[in-house]
């Protein structure tokens, strides 16, 4: 499995384009559902993504 990273391929930080590479899924894919859940949590996602992009070392 590859390391966890922030991808160069990115729309805001890189966050879910890493997530995408690190599970093996489709970018647009992992970012609708990162979406869905964020607004289905009443935006916890938010949160959780801004300290993924603080974490997560870039690509």
């Amino acid at each position: 499995m590859a390391e966890l990273k922030r991808s160069r391929d990115r729309v805001i930080a890189g966050v879910c384009g890493g997530l995408a590479k690190w599970l093996g899924w489709d970018t647009s894919l992992t970012r609708i559902i990162y979406a869905l859940l964020t607004v289905c949590t009443a935006f916890a996602g938010v949160i959780i993504y801004i300290v993924l992009w603080i974490v997560m070392p870039d690509e």
